[in-house]
């Protein structure tokens, strides 16, 4: 069975992508969602960060492994280089064209 992420691994990503701005997190059943903008890139899963495979990300990382985050998910791209921050920044800058757009969450607007 799959170990939850540590916060001290989220950090150090977050520490990583600093310079970016826009970077935002959620918490996931003992695992982090990662966001660019509003747009979900990828997660932190066993402590290992994973992004989605767009036509960008796999360019970028050239040799990427893919592998699912978790029983019965779709594969994403494992990034081995997390230590290189240029290196990641522009993965994400890279990758977050080609991923929809957030979202809009519609408010209720009924009367009480």
């Amino acid at each position: 069975m799959a170990m939850a992420s540590s916060r001290e691994y989220l950090d150090f990503i977050l520490g990583q992508l600093s310079e970016l701005g826009g970077i935002s997190h959620r918490p996931m059943m003992g695992e982090f969602l990662l966001y660019y903008r509003g747009r979900l890139f990828g997660g932190i899963y066993d402590n290992r960060l994973l992004v989605k495979p767009t036509q960008a990300a796999l360019d970028y990382l050239r040799n990427a492994t893919l592998e699912p985050p978790y029983p019965g998910a779709k594969e994403m791209a494992v990034v081995d280089d997390a230590d290189d921050r240029e290196y990641l920044a522009g993965l994400i800058e890279a990758i977050c064209p080609e991923l929809p757009e957030p979202s809009r969450k519609r408010r209720s607007h009924r009367r009480k």
